[in-house]
Formats: C-alpha cells, sequence, structure tokens
C-alpha cells in the first residue's frame, strides 16, 4: 500500500491529475493509448470527447474493481454488487486536492439509440489515492451533463 500522503510520488494520484486536465480541456485528436496519453480522443462513434472513464482497484480489494451507488440512497450496499444493479464501477475524475480525488459515478447508458456509452449521475465520492493500487481506463467518451 502507498503510504505517501503528500501527493507527490503517488503514480495514481499523478495520472488521475492528467485524465482531470484533459477532460477539462476535452481535445479531440487522439495519440497514445494509455491512461496517460496527451489528449483525449474521438472515436468513431464519438467527435469530442470529455471524458476518461476508469475504472478503480484498490489495494485490498482482490482484484474486484471498486463499486459505488448511482443514486444518493443511502441504502444501496454495493459491496460485491456488479455494475447494473444499482452501482457501478465506471468513474470520471471531477477534482483532486493533495492525495484525496473526486469521482463521479458514471451509469451504463440504457438508450440504445445512444452511441455514449454512459450516463452522468449525481452521485459522488472522494478517495484517498494512497488507497488505490490501479485503474483501468477505458475508451474516452462524450457524457452528457458534465461540464
Amino acid at each position: 500500500m502507498n503510504n505517501n500522503t503528500n501527493g507527490s510520488g503517488n503514480c495514481i494520484n499523478e495520472i488521475l491529475s492528467v485524465i482531470l486536465v484533459l477532460q477539462e480541456n476535452a481535445c479531440p485528436d487522439n495519440c497514445l493509448d494509455s491512461c496517460d496519453r496527451p489528449m483525449l480522443g474521438g472515436g468513431p462513434s464519438c467527435l469530442i470527447c470529455n471524458t476518461r472513464p476508469v475504472m478503480l482497484y484498490t489495494c485490498g480489494g482482490n482484484g474486484v474493481p471498486w463499486s459505488m451507488p448511482t443514486s444518493k440512497d443511502v441504502q444501496t450496499n454495493c459491496e460485491g454488487q456488479p455494475s447494473g444493479t444499482n452501482c457501478s464501477t465506471v468513474f470520471r475524475v471531477e477534482k483532486i486536492e493533495g492525495n484525496c480525488c473526486t469521482f463521479r459515478v458514471l451509469e451504463e447508458n440504457t438508450d440504445t439509440s445512444s452511441l455514449n456509452p454512459y450516463v452522468s449521475t449525481n452521485s459522488f465520492f472522494t478517495m484517498d489515492c494512497g488507497c488505490l493500487c490501479a485503474i483501468r481506463c477505458l475508451n474516452d467518451c462524450y457524457v452528457d451533463c458534465v461540464c
């Protein structure tokens, strides 16, 4: 586990910081296909992307993606629940302060006529990046109502 609490030297925090800057600038060009590639890319179904969705893995999570509720309902327990059960494992970086990152929970888009794979929710959480051991970046996409 990374016990560094000052925000420097934490590779996951640094990558999340890059993703946040890219999302804020939302460029349509693409380059290398890695989490910290320098621009958000457009794809065949997306002219301009504003989000690099991520999945998070905690140090004690045994390889299971972190899951959070798609609503602010305090009765929802996402421990061990897959996406689509009022829980999601896909998030958008919203803010970084020191070693803490605030994420927006994204939900799979159920509108089959839409080209956008995710919809935004009003569910947020803040996580200490020292608790993360891995992130998985998904394809850049456009998410409505996030800017």
